[in-house]
């Protein structure tokens, strides 16, 4: 699959749909805030029914609001943003995140920041990126992940085997703690953690990279975006599945999971002046 790089920009965006970072009521005043923002530029906001639950407001389920709204907004941090481009993946929603701690990867307007990028917004100077996102199908199951699918063991006791194909053609066994499938937005996340490579995320590519692996010959692999593994669990205690961090699925002896490429994107609204390497740099500390 080609990864489009290059995105119009919105053909309407007078209907935002806002989602609250979890378990956070004291975001009431936040709230109100960004409401009294995009309603003074002629925005209408909807509120998600979790988050309108948890500020004592009215709200829409979430698949409810993206078929109404023109595009998505984060509140929280990267966390946050990455649960609602997955839940919201069928909807192929445009996501601003709005950072309310310190600069994030993926959330990089703030609220000091959020009235002028919202001039700027509505007078069509900004963009949207395009973002690799990865499906895994096991069982009876599709799952989507926007940074990373981890295989790992289910017992912190013992180490997992697993059995890796291209093409229906053995490849690899990791013997380890588990592998971890990333995006290259998600390079910069558990991969990197544990030694991976970090790749810009616009690269056409996957990452394959084994955790704690018993050979040292084991090494990350950059993997092209048309391609698709299959893992299938060869250990009798079987595997747990994460997707994101957040979602997680169990996988028997024998049970496989196939990853490739989904067919959607992830859109991320960014101010046209956003430096990648310059967050890198921040992030990472680099050059300090």
């Amino acid at each position: 699959m080609k990864l489009n790089k290059t995105q119009e920009l919105l053909s309407s965006f007078k209907k935002a749909g806002i989602i609250l970072r979890p378990s956070s009521p004291e975001l009431k005043d936040v709230y109100e805030n960004i409401k009294s923002i995009f309603k003074k530029h002629d925005i209408e906001v909807f509120l998600e029914n979790n988050s309108a639950n948890m500020i004592s407001e009215k709200g829409l389920p979430l698949d409810e609001l993206c078929q109404k709204v023109d595009f998505l907004v984060s509140v929280g941090g990267d966390g946050t943003l990455l649960s609602v481009v997955r839940k919201s993946y069928y909807y192929n929603k445009p996501v601003l995140g709005i950072n309310l701690g310190t600069l994030g990867f993926l959330t990089d307007i703030s609220m000091n920041d959020l009235e002028d990028f919202i001039v700027d917004f509505t007078n069509k100077k900004y963009r949207i990126d395009n973002r690799m996102m990865i499906k895994g199908t096991l069982n009876l199951n599709t799952i989507v992940a926007f940074n990373d699918i981890v295989i790992t063991r289910k017992s912190i006791s013992s180490m997992i085997k697993i059995d890796a194909k291209i093409d229906n053609k053995h490849f690899n066994s990791y013997y380890g703690d588990g592998v971890i499938i990333s995006t290259p937005t998600g390079s910069t996340a558990y991969n990197l953690s544990v030694g991976g490579p970090i790749l810009y995320p616009l690269t056409e590519a996957f990452l394959v990279t084994p955790v704690a692996p018993h050979s040292l010959t084991q090494r990350p692999l950059v993997m092209p975006a048309d391609f698709e593994i299959e893992f299938t669990i060869t250990d009798s205690q079987g595997a747990v599945v994460i997707a994101d961090g957040q979602d997680i699925y169990e996988l028997e002896q024998n049970d496989s999971i196939k990853i490739k490429i989904a067919t959607q994107n992830a859109k991320m609204i960014h101010r046209c002046e956003r430096n990648y390497f310059e967050v890198l740099s921040q992030k990472l500390r680099w050059g300090n």
